[in-house]
């Protein structure tokens, strides 16, 4: 019988070593772009796919992710009274979803937090969403995936090219046959040593898996970085059973490191409806600033 997608994961225990010391005592989670924190916007793909459950893995110093998605009676109805009703819309559309959560107690590594799930997930196929990666999409990018697992009722893991000279900052797959976008992979390799990458196809931070994979995970082999690896257990998986990677539709942004991080919030505000001019306007400012100076030494 074919079971639907209706659990996601959203891995969120991470040190956030990239952003000290503003992740000192926030979450990199909670950074905002703009006006909402990166991890509302994961939430709000995994909500606009059709996902019904969602449980966050966190760790220590993690609280501010439980309460911006619960309720803020206090703040509601200072909003009410004041009349502004399109900001309480926001701050309530943000605690509409059910959520769930589950504590890492040690940081070893992706793999482990999704082993933490085990027992939300039961003997269901899930998705996980990476926090570090936000996806615009005409059509959100897990929904691509769920449509392509609802066709296979396999494993299917997102990915997109990325440039020769970063495949070993990812999970890379070598494929062995190609329909349309999708791929069957022959192999999943971690972060493979430059120059020897199979493909530029890398992952990027959507996955549809099958519950499957968990005995893998329960091994808790040690893997690149000292850490329990999610692409190596993904790679187990496929040994059994056929796993297929989909080159997903949408730009991806970045917000794992501090220059795509960057570049995203600019992006963004540029695309921002109200004050998108002005952020051009301004930044022409800069730029003409910058450039007289350099000029002037």
């Amino acid at each position: 019988m074919e079971k639907r997608i209706t659990k996601a994961i959203i891995p969120a225990a991470g040190l956030g070593t990239r952003f000290l010391p503003a992740t000192k005592a926030m979450p990199k989670e909670m950074l905002p772009i703009l006006t909402k924190p990166t991890i509302q916007y994961i939430v709000e793909e995994a909500v606009e796919s059709g996902i019904e459950d969602i449980l966050i893995v966190t760790g220590k110093g993690k609280r501010a992710i439980e309460d911006h998605f619960d309720n803020n009676f206090e703040l509601e109805d200072n909003l009410l009274r004041k009349e502004k009703y399109e900001l309480l819309e926001e701050v309530r559309a943000s605690s509409r979803v059910e959520i769930h959560y589950i504590r890492q107690k040690e940081a070893k590594g992706l793999g482990h937090a999704i082993w933490c799930a085990r027992k939300f997930i039961g003997n269901e196929p899930f998705a996980v969403l990476l926090g570090d990666d936000i996806v615009q999409a005409e059509k959100p990018c897990l929904k691509q995936l769920i449509e392509q697992y609802n066709r296979t009722q396999a494993s299917i893991i997102g990915v997109q090219q990325v440039a020769e000279e970063d495949t070993e900052r990812y999970g890379i797959i070598d494929p062995s046959e190609k329909n349309d976008r999708s791929y069957r992979v022959r192999n999943f390799v971690e972060k493979p040593k430059k120059g020897t990458a199979p493909s530029n196809l890398a992952i990027l931070g959507r996955y549809i898996l099958t519950p499957e994979i968990f005995p893998f995970l329960g091994q808790h082999n040690i893997g690149k970085g000292g850490e329990i690896q999610l692409t190596d257990a993904i790679q187990q998986l496929n040994s059994i059973q056929k796993v297929f990677a989909y080159e997903f539709e949408g730009k991806r942004y970045d917000v794992g490191e501090m220059l795509g991080f960057i570049r995203t919030t600019m992006e963004f505000a540029l695309n921002h409806e109200e004050y998108g001019r002005e952020v051009e306007n301004i930044m022409e400012e800069l730029l003409l600033t910058r450039s007289s100076l350099v000029l002037k030494t």
